[in-house]
């Protein structure tokens, strides 16, 4: 995982072409502001990530060999995320509703 200081914000778009680009058209934002915009493919088994370092831009890409990323639909076009939640969307957990697999018990 990459690590993120945990203030950083995190939008999600959509496409690849341009994403530095995109970033400043369509989602309104800065790509160099540090904050991290990640994109998704058309048939939702790869995403890009994009950041600035305050050195350079990194781009972070991953496909998943099975299953697809939990992707929001959106009226914007944009989505503002935790580092938590990213975590799970790049791990392919629904990160909109998380359960847990263990419940405890009551004592006695």
């Amino acid at each position: 995982m990459i690590p993120l200081p945990p203030s950083t914000r995190i939008f999600l778009g959509k496409g690849f072409d341009g994403l530095a680009v995109m970033t400043q058209q369509v989602l309104e934002q800065s790509p160099h502001s540090g904050a991290l915009f990640a994109f998704r493919g058309k048939r939702g088994d790869l995403v890009k990530l994009l950041w600035y370092d305050g050195q350079g831009m990194c781009l972070f890409s991953k496909r998943m060999d099975r299953g697809r990323f939990v992707w929001p639909s959106t009226k914007t076009g944009s989505v503002v995320m935790t580092a938590a939640q990213l975590s799970m969307l790049l791990e392919g957990i629904d990160w909109r509703r998380p359960e847990r697999t263990f419940t405890p018990s009551l004592a006695g």
